[in-house]
C-alpha cells in the first residue's frame, strides 16, 4: 500500500493540474493579501470602545469569509481534477490492467490510491490555510486561539477524504470524463444549495417558503455535505456561538458572504460516516469490476 501511496504522489507531482493549482494559490493569495490590506487600512470611527471591537471583528470576519470562500475552491479544483479519472482513466489507458496483475489486493490498491490523495491534499488544504490566516491576521484583527484553529483547519481539512472518496467512487462507474462532470455538477449542486441558505436567511420570506427551501438545500448538503463543512468552520473560527444575539453578522462587511443555516456537530459526525460508507462501497464496487 505503501508504494501505491508513493506511486500516487509521484503522478500527482507531474500533474498539470498540480501546477495550475499552485499558480491559482499564488494569484489567489496575491489578489488576498490587497484586498486585506485594503480592508486594514480602512478607518475605525471615532465611536464608543465596545462598536470599535464590533468593527475591527467585522473587518476580521470578512476577510476570513472571503479568503476561505474561494480557498475552498481551489482545495477542491485540486481534489477533484487530480483523482477523477484515477480508475476509469488508467482503465481506458491500459494501466490499470498492468497495475492489477501484481501481488496487491484490490482493496489495498484503492485504498492506496484513496489515501495519496487525501494525504496530499490535507497538506495542501494545511499550507492554504496558515497562508490566509497570516495575511489576514496581518492587516486584521482575527482569532489567536490554537485549539480554535486547529478545530477548524480539521474541518477545512476534512472536504478532501470527502472529495476524493467521491471522486473514487465515481471513477468506478462512469468514464474519466464522465466523472469529472458528475464531481463537477455534484459540487456545484452543493456550493447552490449552500448560497440559497446564504441569501435566504437574510431575507424575510414566508415559512413556508422557507421551510420548502431548507428541505431542498438539506437534502443537497446530505449527498454533497462539503459547502456545510465549511460554514461549520468558518462559524467555529468567528466564534458565532459566543456572539449569538450580540452581533448580526447580516449588517456586516460579510452580509454577502453569510453563513446562513450552521449545521451541528451531528451533521459532522453524519459526514464522517457517510465518507466511510462510500468508501467501502467504492472497494466492493472496485473488486466486482472488470478490467
Amino acid at each position: 500500500m505503501t508504494a501505491v501511496i508513493g506511486m500516487t504522489w509521484k503522478e500527482l507531482l507531474r500533474k498539470k493540474v498540480l501546477l495550475m493549482t499552485v499558480l491559482m494559490t499564488v494569484l489567489f493569495l496575491i489578489v488576498f493579501w490587497f484586498i486585506a490590506r485594503t480592508i486594514g487600512a480602512s478607518e475605525i470611527s471615532n465611536s464608543s470602545p465596545s462598536a470599535q471591537l464590533v468593527e475591527q471583528y467585522a473587518h476580521g470576519a470578512a476577510l476570513l469569509t472571503l479568503g476561505f470562500f474561494f480557498g475552498s475552491f481551489i482545495l477542491a479544483f485540486l481534489v477533484i481534477f487530480s483523482s477523477f479519472s484515477s480508475i476509469s482513466g488508467e482503465a481506458e489507458t491500459g494501466i490499470m490492467q498492468s497495475m492489477l496483475t501484481r501481488p496487491i489486493p484490490r482493496w489495498q490498491w484503492y485504498l492506496g490510491r484513496w489515501l495519496g490523495y487525501t494525504l496530499f491534499g490535507i497538506l495542501y488544504a494545511l499550507i492554504l490555510y496558515i497562508c490566509v490566516i497570516v495575511i489576514a491576521d496581518i492587516h486584521a484583527s482575527i482569532p489567536r486561539n490554537i485549539a480554535v484553529h486547529t478545530q477548524s483547519y480539521l474541518l477545512f481539512a476534512l472536504t478532501v477524504p470527502i472529495l476524493v472518496t467521491l471522486s473514487l467512487l465515481g471513477s468506478t462507474s462512469f468514464s474519466a470524463i464522465g466523472n469529472g462532470v458528475f464531481m463537477t455538477m455534484l459540487y456545484g449542486a452543493g456550493w447552490l444549495g449552500g448560497m440559497v441558505e446564504k441569501v435566504t436567511s437574510s431575507m424575510q420570506m414566508e415559512p413556508q417558503v422557507l421551510k420548502t427551501l431548507y428541505n431542498i438545500t438539506g437534502l443537497i448538503s446530505l449527498i454533497m455535505p462539503v459547502d456545510a463543512i465549511q460554514r461549520k468552520m468558518l462559524a467555529l473560527l468567528l466564534g458565532l456561538q459566543e456572539l449569538a444575539g450580540m452581533l448580526d453578522m447580516s449588517g456586516s462587511m460579510t452580509a454577502g458572504f453569510g453563513l446562513g443555516q450552521i449545521p451541528s456537530a451531528s451533521f459532522i459526525v453524519y459526514a464522517a460516516i457517510y465518507m466511510l460508507l462510500l468508501l467501502a462501497w467504492g472497494i466492493r464496487r472496485f473488486y466486482k469490476r472488470d478490467f
